[in-house]
């Protein structure tokens, strides 16, 4: 090539101009430049921030203050805060909020304050910002190159040498390996193999080197034999403006120029012969004064800019015409595209070193010997039937089979009502159902039962079926037992038609012990992944806990979660089992409730971290995600915001309401229940509390469904239930979902079958049933029956009232009225007021409920409808109520309404009255 254009780093836009104190005149050729400062991020950890307070407080500093700097941009600010969530960062902000006073604790959170600036430096000095560290999947794993060859990079640590064996090698192990030294592996232990496309008999090799082929995306473009020398003239004379493109014989010409430039052209030959050399600020000055204003140029003209900080070399400025006219100029990518062949050229030329669904797996040579591993950033995993091992499978459909996204991702208005699903339950036979049969029979019945949001369980990928998907093995694979990630993509894609948003059920907390498949002892070391010892072991689950100090597992962990919803479009995740990760007990110890617990010694500060860098993450790349916590332990600020010392989450699991319920249904007969302690479990200051009846907890592990256990109570010696038994189980667990559903905070939950009360419990195959699938499955066809029918359409229709008035998103819950005695219960939120009846056998007529608002109200839900299993004893014409002005539990005004036994009521205030 005879000329190449120069590589030139695209300059920063110039300040606003500044006018800030200097120790030194202000050279006479800056006067036309603006004057910049680097400014640092105010969360940057790195030494900078030391030595620049040390130098604001020296008497002879040159800095501007605080009020000269220019603002940061937004990007900036997005970079340490979350979007609408505070300004100031203050590690300790959200105790006063709480009524904290705990002081020891205070200073815990300073301690992870300065720790998390340090992991953060740690992984900004490697992986430059959260986005680097959470894209690790654009180079990690299988991806095809450009030119014509498939790159392989796996993080493997421990592992001396590394190959790729497979289909497509007669699993060879020696080749296709890494080459050696640095270009095969480098220092941190990442090993990259290459695996270059076979030329077919009778082809030419390319004739440039650097010759690149376009796989996917219009896939003949740029096919067209346009000569390259052709595009390089062209770039040229269309492209080029004259004196931008300079031609070198000699990579020394522009050091020996310069050097001419500096001392003449007898310039001194030896360091004796060179003499004293004036100070930098001297040489430019003269340097300076020779240069000509030359404003036609078309070279940018820059400048640095000294003003006594440590980092001036990144204060590299330009004068505005000249980066404006260098923005205004696109790059010349449209020849280089237009030198890049087609598929079609590709196809003809080439055979691929590795074709679509070809199975591989990674091969280590370690200290212990050899080993054989499924890659950890795998994207499809199959298990052998023969070998009874698994093996990745390389996915590559060409361009006609890729899914095609047809729908925009939905966006949540007011609540989240949450129908948590596992896909290999969800039919009705006995078998495990794909995503396929889910998307086409579950989804149309979740949109027609009114929820806006589905919550997948077990959908990475697992070895062990019976562990419901929580014992991971393969954290970028979805689970092949259901389908393949474009029929994962699809059922993403259908919902999001359907206007339902996505959860994803993660499982970052621990992972499988299997060696195999999984991510222990990947590469031989006992410490790749894990922590070694005991604390790389749950104490009861037998599955291992993360390294959350190490930076490399903090990039697979943080570049999961970005692949998620990168490549299958995931709206958010729950975090499960977060007491696993945030404490060395693994949640397994009595708490009191004492602040003691959430800061002692058993308490992990590197998963704490994490957590953060994950919700600061997914926020900062994308605002409208959800993130859930699942913390049985109720971590303080575990959803308030980062820069007030939180963790970021946007909702907390009350994982007490289920287990409260349960121990009511089965220990405490029910004329014993106790209103105050049930209220007090279900109302809480957290606006950001996710509340549900019972979700596979309550059905799975030996346990029963809530319909179980009361229509087992009631069954006669034939196996019949009775009349009596059928309406209790309406009336009560309408009357369970109904207060529940009213007192979260923004956010409900329901498993899927439990919105028609299943009458029996989930139990996956293993040994202990013979590996039998007969409760493994939802039995959908009791929606049309009897009681089940009934608490259908009553949980139908509390869904659909809910998206109309928004009730959950109405503030916490005001409770008026909670009496022991009769066992009645009144609340309000907003313009609605809600009154419960649990006494089993009596019922009121004109009892006085008090309410703050005069006028009238208008009956809009009635448990006790016949519709929903009810007697019906309330009659239309009782369904308008009006207030009268006797005071009632400290409310001016009062309704005297009609109480069934077991029964609830929703009133909405349709007029007030001004008095």
């Amino acid at each position: 090539m005879a000329s190449s254009a120069l590589f030139l780093l695209t300059p920063r836009p110039p300040p606003p101009l500044l006018v800030a104190a200097h120790r030194r005149p202000p050279l006479a050729s800056r006067a036309h430049l603006p004057t910049t400062s680097l400014r640092r991020r105010e969360d940057c950890p790195c030494r900078c921030a030391s030595s620049s307070s040390s130098a604001s407080s020296s008497p002879s500093s040159d800095r501007a203050g605080p009020e000269e700097r220019p603002p940061r941009s937004r990007q900036q600010k997005q970079r340490t805060q979350r979007p609408g969530r505070g300004n100031a960062i203050d590690p300790v902000g959200f105790l006063a909020k709480h009524g904290i006073s705990d002081r020891a604790f205070a200073q815990f959170l300073r301690d992870r304050y300065k720790a998390l600036k340090d992991r953060r430096w740690e992984l900004h000095s490697r992986l430059i910002d959260l986005k680097e560290a959470s894209s690790g999947f654009e180079l990690m794993g299988m991806h095809r190159h450009r030119q014509h060859r498939v790159d392989f990079m796996e993080w493997a640590p421990g592992a001396r040498y590394c190959s790729l064996v497979g289909d497509f090698n007669q699993w060879s192990a020696t080749e296709n390996c890494a080459r050696e030294g640095h270009l095969g592996h480098d220092d941190f232990g990442y090993w990259t193999i290459i695996l270059e496309d076979k030329l077919r008999e009778g082809q030419e090799p390319d004739e440039y080197y650097f010759q690149e082929y376009n796989y996917v995306d219009d896939y003949d473009k740029g096919d067209n034999g346009v000569d390259v020398e052709e595009l390089i003239s062209r770039m040229n004379e269309e492209y080029w403006e004259p004196g931008e493109v300079r031609s070198q014989k000699s990579r020394l010409e522009v050091v020996a120029k310069l050097y001419e430039q500096m001392f003449g052209p007898n310039g001194p030959q030896t360091e004796e012969e060179l003499g004293d050399i004036p100070d930098a600020e001297t040489r430019y000055n003269e340097w300076k004064a020779l240069q000509k204003d030359d404003s036609a140029s078309s070279l940018p003209c820059y400048d640095f800019i000294d003003n006594g900080q440590e980092f001036d070399i990144f204060s590299v400025v330009t004068d505005r015409v000249s980066f404006e006219k260098f923005q205004g100029k696109s790059p010349p990518l449209a020849y280089w595209v237009e030198m890049r062949k087609g598929r079609k050229a590709w196809m003809e030329k080439y055979v691929p070193a590795i074709s679509h669904k070809d199975k591989y797996r990674v091969y280590f040579n370690t200290p212990d010997g050899a080993l054989e591993r499924i890659p950890a950033w795998a994207t499809y995993v199959l298990p052998d039937a023969e070998t009874k091992q698994s093996y990745a499978v390389h996915w590559e459909p060409p361009p006609e089979e890729i899914y095609k996204w047809r729908f925009e991702r939905p966006k949540v208005k007011g609540s989240l009502r949450i129908y948590e699903c596992h896909v290999g339950i969800s039919g009705s036979e006995q078998k495990i159902s794909s995503f396929q049969e889910f998307t086409s029979n579950v989804l149309p019945h979740i949109k027609d039962a009114g929820y806006n949001a589905i919550q997948l369980i077990g959908t990475v990928e697992h070895k062990d079926y019976s562990s419901v998907g929580y014992k991971v093995t393969n954290y970028f694979a979805v689970s092949s037992r259901f389908g393949t990630p474009d029929d994962f993509k699809k059922l993403v894609d259908e919902a999001h038609g359907l206007g339902i948003v996505v959860l994803l059920d993660i499982v970052h907390s621990y992972a499988s012990s299997d060696e195999l498949v999984g991510l222990s002892l990947f590469d031989g070391s006992n410490d790749c992944y894990f922590h070694s010892g005991k604390r790389g072991h749950h104490k009861y689950w037998g599955t291992r806990i993360f390294k959350y100090d190490d930076i490399d597992v903090l990039h697979f962990l943080l570049s999961n979660l970005n692949w998620w919803v990168t490549e299958y479009r995931i709206d958010g995740f729950q975090f499960h089992s977060l007491p696993s990760m945030l404490y060395t007990h693994n949640g397994f110890s009595t708490f009191t409730g004492a602040m003691e617990e959430y800061y002692n010694q058993y308490v992990d500060k590197d998963a704490l971290i994490y957590l953060i860098l994950a919700n600061e993450m997914l926020h900062e790349l994308h605002p409208d995600i959800i993130t859930i916590a699942e913390d049985a332990t109720f971590y303080p600020g575990l959803c308030e915001p980062t820069t007030q010392g939180g963790l970021g989450f946007d909702y907390l699991v009350n994982l007490s309401v289920p287990e409260m319920w349960l121990w009511h249904l089965e220990n405490v007969p029910e004329q014993e229940w106790s209103m105050n302690k049930i209220m007090k479990v279900l109302v809480s200051n957290n606006s950001n509390m996710l509340s549900y009846v019972e979700n596979h907890n309550q059905s799975i592990s030996g346990r029963k469904s809530f319909a179980e256990i009361i229509l087992h109570k009631g069954k006669c010696s034939n196996n019949s239930v009775d009349d009596d038994v059928i309406f209790r189980a309406a009336s009560l667990l309408n009357l369970i979902k109904l207060i529940t559903f009213t007192t979260s905070g923004g956010a409900y939950l329901n498993f899927i079958g439990n919105e028609f009360a299943h009458p029996k419990r989930i139990e996956f195959p293993m040994s202990s049933n013979d590996y039998s699938f007969r409760l493994a499955n939802r039995q959908w066809e009791l929606l049309d029956k009897g009681v089940h029918k009934h608490i259908f359409n009553f949980d139908k229709d509390i869904m659909s009232l809910d998206g109309k008035e928004k009730l959950i998103s109405r503030g916490s819950p005001n409770v008026h009225h909670c009496d022991d005695t009769s066992m009645v219960i009144s609340f309000t939120r907003g313009s609605f007021l809600f009154v419960f009846n649990f006494n089993p056998n009596a019922s009121y007529q004109l009892y006085s409920v008090g309410v703050d608002e005069a006028g009238e109200y208008q009956l809009i839900l009635n448990t006790d409808e016949t519709k929903y299993g009810g007697r019906g004893v309330l009659k239309s014409n009782q369904y308008m109520k009006r207030t009268s002005d006797n005071r009632v539990g400290g409310c001016r005004n009062s309704l005297e309404l009609t109480l069934p036994s077991r029964s609830a009521q929703v009133y909405k205030l349709v007029r007030i009255l001004r008095i």
